[in-house]
């Protein structure tokens, strides 16, 4: 068994240049794989858990689809949104959501206090993640997204 207390864990805090993406964020799956020896197991866990806080206003993304993960999500506390292809919905405290792979998302704290919640992936070996909105895929061990061009099967090839 490998145990941690909240209050042992890291805060990181993530935020784009204009503030519009803001999140805190505590990764408690990482935390416990540090915990066995001191260093990360080489792998990674079969899922991957964060405790994660988002100020006013702030989204925690930009909107986007993973393409092998899914996320569930357990709202702790405040008020908020979720974006997905059918629209915009509310979201409380108590609420959870299960979100598949393809299924593009995007919280946002709509309340005036702080949105704090659990996400739980199931942390796939490989994850392309796409950004409807700019038209953008992040790749795996890749430091940047990039955009794709369409092109033919055979292009380059022959």
């Amino acid at each position: 068994m490998q145990k941690i207390n909240l209050a042992d864990v890291p805060l990181t805090e993530s935020a784009s240049p204009r503030g519009r993406y803001h999140r805190f964020s505590l990764d408690l799956s990482a935390s416990l794989a540090a915990k066995r020896n001191g260093t990360p197991e080489a792998g990674q866990p079969p899922f991957a858990v964060e405790l994660v806080r988002l100020p006013p206003r702030a989204a925690n993304w930009p909107y986007h689809a993973h393409s092998a993960q899914w996320e569930f999500y357990v709202i702790m506390s405040g008020r908020g949104q979720v974006r997905t292809p059918q629209g915009t919905c509310d979201i409380r405290e108590g609420d959870c959501l299960q979100l598949p792979p393809g299924e593009a998302h995007q919280l946002t704290n709509t309340g005036a206090v702080d949105l704090l919640y659990y996400v739980v992936a199931d942390n796939p070996a490989c994850d392309v993640i796409h950004y409807p909105d700019s038209g953008k895929y992040a790749l795996p061990n890749q430091d940047k997204p990039c955009r794709l061009q369409p092109t033919s099967y055979y292009d380059g090839e022959e």
